[in-house]
């Protein structure tokens, strides 16, 4: 199962199916699982903790650091995948209407290759 292979729907059927087989859904409200995505993203930050800018682009050249950052980045896209499936959202769609209004908000011919608050 690569990226380039599997769909948004794929992954969806994953998370669907583990937490039905275990009986979790009463346990797995909106709130609960924005609060696992807020934890999970914290667990992804103390991979980087205390690094510097090019510190944090070797990390995860490293074997075992590489594992970590790749199930903690796993851990939340389940949790999003799970919030999705509790609240019907299509990601897809979400994700383009959310690029769109990006692009409006921050043009490519004023923001390329700076930032401004």
């Amino acid at each position: 199962m690569a990226d380039s292979g599997t769909t948004v729907a794929q992954l969806k059927y994953i998370v669907r199916d583990f937490v039905a087989e275990r009986a979790w859904e009463r346990f797995h409200s909106p709130k609960n699982l924005a609060m696992g995505i807020a934890v999970e993203a914290a667990e992804l930050m103390e991979c980087f903790l205390w690094l510097d800018l090019p510190e944090s682009y070797q990390a995860p050249k490293d074997a075992q650091k590489r594992e970590a950052v790749a199930d903690e980045m796993a851990d939340v896209l389940c949790y999003l995948l799970n919030l999705s499936n509790v609240l019907g959202i299509d990601l897809s769609e979400a994700l383009k209407a959310k690029m769109v209004k990006n692009a409006a908000k921050y043009p490519a011919e004023r923001y390329r290759g700076k930032y401004e608050a």
